[in-house]
């Protein structure tokens, strides 16, 4: 019987330990749960958490709706961005020998598609003229470039 009872208040001191380490996690745990709890409730003393909730999940969606309106605009401005003029490129050149210096020049204006224009003046000490021609995806659309227009057609294609 003392060997029983030995044995009895042994486990007992293992299961008050067991209990009372249980007790203390639990204890922090509920503590943990009731302050954060607090902190999410802290400036609405007057309303209940479904209605916190429900107010949450409105501004969720109409956040969301702003979000996709923006994604639209995004998306709207980046396709439209995509025709105006974005690549640039210069070659100077001189046409006459007998003349010095790169008075004349051809210049490339290109948008995404590398659609645009080359616009090209001759100088010479008479007169000075200018031309422009059409460029339909980095091509000729109507009238044959020169060797001058071609490179900065060129140059400007290459130009992200």
């Amino acid at each position: 019987m003392d060997s029983l009872n030995k044995l009895f208040t042994d486990n007992l001191a293992v299961f008050l330990i067991i209990f009372g380490l249980w007790l203390a996690f639990i204890t922090i745990l509920l503590w943990r749960y009731v302050s954060h709890y607090n902190n999410l409730t802290r400036d609405a003393k007057e309303k209940d958490l479904t209605s916190i909730l429900e107010e949450i999940a409105t501004k969720i969606g109409a956040s969301e709706r702003k979000f996709e309106k923006i994604d639209k605009a995004i998306t709207d401005i980046v396709g439209k961005n995509k025709s105006h003029l974005q690549k640039f490129a210069l070659v100077r050149f001189n046409p006459f020998s007998d003349q010095g210096g790169d008075q004349s020049f051809a210049v490339a204006l290109l948008d995404d598609g590398n659609d645009g224009v080359v616009i090209s003046n001759l100088h010479s000490r008479d007169y000075s003229r200018i031309y422009a021609k059409p460029v339909k995806a980095g091509q000729s659309e109507k009238y044959q470039f020169s060797k001058e227009e071609e490179e900065a057609v060129l140059k400007a294609k290459n130009k992200k």
